[in-house]
């Protein structure tokens, strides 16, 4: 990208912009303890896309949303969590994407930003809310991407108790299936020799989707009744993993035969002891999530929107 400039005698000079400087606040919280968040991760796999599309990107801790150094910014992408981030009254673009919690925004949030947008495809919150366009959560399809040398054996399941014991999980223990656990919190409900660890390293994630023969899914209840697909599907289908969900709005329209869900703890066993009658082969599945949903296909959508914020 630059500008040609004659200098006469054709002679020319090209001048080259500086990147534009983006900066995505995350719900997570700063230091060590953030990086165990998922949504730390999420914005990171942003940053890395916007990043290969040429902009000087960075990601900023809750505790950094409205600090002075967002005045030197072009654009603020706000990824909603679990508070409200009142866009700072600087010359930035602030864009709000609300990835998980759509119950906890609040009227008139949206007003506040130049553009929102919503994880959901059927998300409907009325106007005192505020409109959403749609855009999907993603997967980085460098990292999350089919290892056909692993050998795929085990039921998996990555997620914190959010202190309760979750639905899927017990369901699966219930009707005898042994599962690998990974989580925070386990320790109240499940004995030590039932949980693998209290933390599995983002960096370990696609290796152990890949390698599971199935891997459990499940969503917020607010989520799933709103569309908010959760973040683990697209990253267990790209690195192509069976998923077993419970169910959510849309969730069959995004990821075809590749997630089945499960309406009791004997149609989860059902389907965790015989998944290749539940499973169809699809072998194209993680491709298709590749390219409809890795984060790039995300960043473009965005930097389109922020830039038409220019031409309005």
């Amino acid at each position: 990208m630059g500008t040609w400039v004659s200098l006469g005698e054709g002679k020319v000079l090209r001048f080259f912009a500086r990147k534009p400087k983006w900066s995505i606040v995350t719900a997570a919280p700063k230091g060590e303890a953030g990086r165990k968040w998922g949504d730390y991760w999420f914005a990171t796999d942003l940053a890395q896309a916007l990043r290969k599309e040429g902009v000087d990107t960075k990601v900023v801790s809750r505790a950094g949303a409205n600090s002075q150094q967002r005045d030197s910014d072009d654009v603020v992408v706000v990824l909603r969590g679990l508070r409200r981030v009142v866009p700072s009254n600087t010359s930035a673009t602030w864009m709000l994407w609300v990835i998980s919690h759509p119950e906890m925004v609040e009227p008139g949030e949206a007003a506040q930003y130049s553009r929102a947008f919503a994880a959901s495809q059927r998300w409907d919150p009325g106007p005192e809310i505020g409109e959403f366009t749609p855009l999907l959560q993603a997967t980085n399809s460098l990292r999350f991407t089919p290892m056909p040398s692993l050998e795929k054996s085990g039921v998996l399941f990555v997620g914190s108790t959010r202190g309760n014991f979750r639905p899927i999980v017990r369901d699966a223990l219930a009707v005898g299936i042994p599962l690998k656990i990974y989580g925070v919190g386990w320790d109240k409900f499940l004995a030590p020799d039932q949980i693998a660890g209290n933390f599995l390293d983002n960096s370990e994630l696609p290796a152990a989707y890949a390698s599971s023969a199935i891997v459990l899914n499940d969503h917020h209840r607010d989520m799933a009744e709103q569309g908010f697909l959760s973040n683990r599907l697209f990253d267990a289908v790209a690195a192509g993993a069976r998923v077993v969900s419970d169910p959510a709005l849309g969730i069959s329209e995004v990821f075809g035969s590749r997630v089945v869900t499960y309406h009791s703890p004997e149609e989860l066993a059902e389907i965790i002891r015989d998944p290749d009658s539940f499973f169809p082969s699809e072998e194209n599945a993680p491709q298709r999530i590749h390219s409809e949903h890795d984060f790039r296909v995300r960043a473009r959508a965005l930097i389109e929107a922020a830039d038409s914020v220019h031409h309005d």
